[in-house]
Formats: C-alpha cells, sequence, structure tokens
C-alpha cells in the first residue's frame, strides 16, 4: 500500500502523523511511504531522518494526496484540504465530526473512507488512540489553567498549591474518565484540594482507590455541580461520549455565581465543549472571559507539547496502520472490531450513529456497505 503523511496546516498544529520509526515499520513490511518536505521539523523530526527511514521526501501536500492509498495524519483536514481528499482513499486521523458537520459532508460527497482515531474501540470499550492525548491533555489542563489563574493572565492571583498558612487553590474537574484522572494527578501533585464529579459510581470506586482518599469524589448532580461552581478557582471539563457531541453541563447563566477571575479549561472542545461558552481557541490566543470568567478552549492541546504528544500517539496508531495497510480496510475490520468502530466514514455513507444524530443526518450500520463486519 501507498502510505502518505503531510504537514498539519491546522493552527498551531505541531504534531505528525508519522515518525522515522513508523516510516521504517512500514517500509519493513513491505509498503511504500511518501513524507511531506518538513512535516516533522516541529516534532523534533528532520527530512534527512525519514529518508534514512526509507520515505519518499515530497514538496508538495498535493503530490501525496493525489497518490497515497492512506493518507495518515494527526488532526483533521482543513478547509484548504478538502479538495484534495480523493474518493476511496483511506483517511487515518483524528476526525471529531459530532463538532465538524461540513467535514462529514465533504467526506461523505468525496467518499473518503474516515477512520477515526478517537472512535476505534476494541471490545472492552477502551479508546487506546485518543487515550494518549487524553493523558497529556488532562494534565496540560493543569498546568494551563495554574498559569491563567495567575493576575498578570487575567486570573484571580491564586496559587494552586497555596503555601502555609494560605488556603489551597480549589480544582473541579468534571468527569473522572482519562482526562479527569490525569488532571486531578497533576492537581495533586501542585498540592490544590481537587474535587472530581462523575456519574459512574463504579469509576468514583475506583477514583478514591487510587487517589487513596487526596481527592473529594461526589457524583455529578444539579447540587454537587452547583457547589463546585461557586467554591472552585479552577474547572477542568473532562467529559466524553464515545464520537457524540459533549453534553453542556455548565450553561452560560452559571458563570455569574463563579469567582471573578476563575478559570475553565474545557478539555472536551473538540467535541464541541461541556460549558455552553465554549469557541475553539488557538496556542497563539488561547483564551477569552466571560462574565469574569477565564476560558482556555484550544482544540489541539497536546499539539503544544509536539514532540512528547508525536510520539506517544504514533506509538499507539501505528499497531492499527500496519493491519490496515496489510489486509486492506475491509479486511482489516472483519478481522478486528476496534478497527470497524473506528470508520466513521465509508463510500459516501456515514457510519457513526452519534455522528449521524449530532446532524440529524442519515446513519447506514457498516455491515450494510462492507459484508462480513461483526459490530
Amino acid at each position: 500500500m501507498i502510505i502518505g503523511s503531510v504537514k498539519e496546516i491546522k493552527r498551531h498544529e505541531y504534531r505528525v502523523g508519522l515518525t522515522p520509526n513508523c516510516v521504517r515499520a512500514y517500509v519493513r513490511a513491505g509498503h511504500s511511504v511518501r513524507v511531506q518536505k518538513e512535516s516533522g521539523i516541529d516534532a523534533g523530526y528532520e527530512d534527512d531522518e525519514y529518508l534514512e527511514a526509507g520515505a519518499e521526501v515530497c514538496s508538495t501536500a498535493e503530490e501525496i494526496w493525489q497518490k497515497s492509498e492512506m493518507l495518515i495524519k494527526v488532526k483533521e483536514p482543513q478547509e484548504q484540504e478538502f479538495p484534495l481528499m480523493q474518493a476511496g482513499q483511506i483517511l487515518y486521523t483524528y476526525l471529531h465530526l459530532a463538532a465538524e458537520e461540513e467535514l462529514t459532508r465533504q467526506l461523505l460527497e468525496r467518499k473518503v473512507k474516515g477512520v477515526a482515531y478517537e472512535t476505534v474501540e476494541p471490545d472492552n470499550h477502551s479508546l487506546p488512540l485518543l487515550r494518549p492525548m487524553s493523558e497529556i491533555a488532562g494534565r496540560m489542563s493543569i498546568q494551563e489553567g495554574a498559569r491563567f489563574l495567575e493576575r498578570p493572565q487575567g486570573g484571580r492571583g491564586v496559587l494552586l498549591g497555596g503555601v502555609p498558612s494560605v488556603e489551597k487553590g480549589r480544582v473541579a474537574i468534571l468527569g473522572g474518565g482519562v482526562v479527569g484522572t490525569h488532571a486531578a494527578k497533576m492537581a495533586v501533585g501542585l498540592g490544590a484540594d481537587v474535587t472530581i464529579l462523575d456519574i459512574d459510581i463504579e469509576r468514583l470506586n475506583y477514583l478514591d482507590d487510587i487517589f487513596s482518599g487526596r481527592v473529594h469524589l461526589l457524583y455529578s448532580n444539579a447540587a454537587h455541580l452547583d457547589h463546585v461552581l461557586i467554591n472552585s478557582d479552577l474547572i477542568v471539563g473532562a467529559v466524553l461520549i464515545h464520537g457524540a457531541k459533549a453534553p453542556h453541563l455548565i450553561k452560560r447563566e452559571d458563570l455569574k455565581r463563579m469567582k471573578k477571575g476563575s478559570v475553565i479549561v474545557d478539555v472536551a472542545v473538540d467535541q464541541g465543549g461541556c460549558i455552553e461558552t465554549t469557541r475553539a481557541t488557538t496556542h497563539d490566543d488561547p483564551v477569552f472571559t466571560v462574565d469574569g470568567v477565564v476560558h482556555y478552549c484550544v482544540a489541539n492541546m497536546p499539539g503544544g507539547v509536539s514532540r512528547t504528544s508525536t510520539q506517544a500517539l504514533t506509538t499507539s496508531t501505528l499497531p492499527y496502520g500496519l493491519q490496515i495497510a496489510k489486509l486492506g480496510l475491509e479486511e482489516a475490520v472483519r478481522k478486528n472490531n476496534a478497527t470497524a468502530r473506528g470508520i466513521n466514514t465509508y463510500d459516501g455513507k456515514l457510519t457513526y450513529q452519534g455522528v449521524a444524530e449530532a446532524f440529524d443526518m442519515t446513519y447506514t450500520p457498516l455491515g450494510d456497505v462492507i459484508d462480513g463486519v461483526g459490530i
């Protein structure tokens, strides 16, 4: 199979879909790889490293899109990339279609086989290709939240860990999944007073075990949410519904009850955000303020630590990519339910129910378009 990787053009996205080690693995498996010139520079990889690994380095993205049977990226295609997508081409990347109606329509019109990292799901319901970025985003949410709590950044001027004789900063984390757990680890490490809210009692019991009483654990209901809104200095939105739009847990009118200069970091922004006032921001302009509350809503947080996140991401995506390249997408999904769940669009059909519901579009089960699929 011909594999392609292009330079990411989303604003301030520094990751890359393939490392030289990935190239080496595909080449050893008998595939050819084309990489766009300087696509790995911002993640710390030089063109010479790709050449030594066996890739062909191409000058333009256009020639890679045109010649690749499988295009491996990090972020969803941007508007200027839409005309480059090819019918029947496998696009293997984060798509987050539940928040991207126009991209969804473009993938359908152009009959692209869209395999979304964030919906690749084994039978145990884990999300192995989303997990590494969720881990990083969770940790960064506290790092960035602490920064914007500083008064020169518009925050309340609170140090999360406090000092002896001074109250600690209070952190509330909405959702106890991977993002929330790693956010809590960072916040606890800084010495903050941490509360996690979740609706899964079993998950709360698990978190109680791993944190050994170092965090407050609350069932997420209106009363508990109201309590943390009033009392928190930093709120992290960490709610995920697999492949679907995130629910708005905090409404616009709720902001009036929050402390002036408090900070919200909405990690769910890729899926539309779990705060009603969320809108996507970028690394060079990461925050905005509504009713005195600072909002940090960068849609590609892990891109800020591009080398770490590229290595973590590609370690996870490579095995699935190698299987697709070896067997072809159709046979790969017959043999691997996780990959089958990753397909969001196929031959003009929308095959992921959560995306269809988000836009009131027609959903087509994958088994209706690929024979022998077991999901």
